[in-house]
């Protein structure tokens, strides 16, 4: 039996991620202002999600990060 191969598979599937990262970019944005709005509501005691909160910011930081990296990649070649 043969190896099922399609040609291009991933040459698509990474043509459609790297054409994504506006949306890592917005999206990044939006987790840190949610995130930031949960750690408020964890210190002044109505939830107690302070530290999914935090994991909020940190992808969310991380998510800007790698979207202007790649923002800044497309540009500038």
């Amino acid at each position: 039996m043969e190896p099922r191969h399609r040609p291009g598979a991933s040459a698509r599937s990474s043509a459609a991620v790297f054409c994504l990262w506006p949306v890592a970019t917005l999206l990044g944005v939006l987790a840190l202002i949610f995130g930031g709005i949960g750690r408020s509501k964890a210190h002044r005691g109505e939830a107690t999600n302070a530290g999914q909160a935090m994991a909020g910011i940190i992808c969310g930081a991380v998510g800007i990060a790698l979207g202007i990296a790649f923002g800044a990649l497309v540009l500038l070649s």
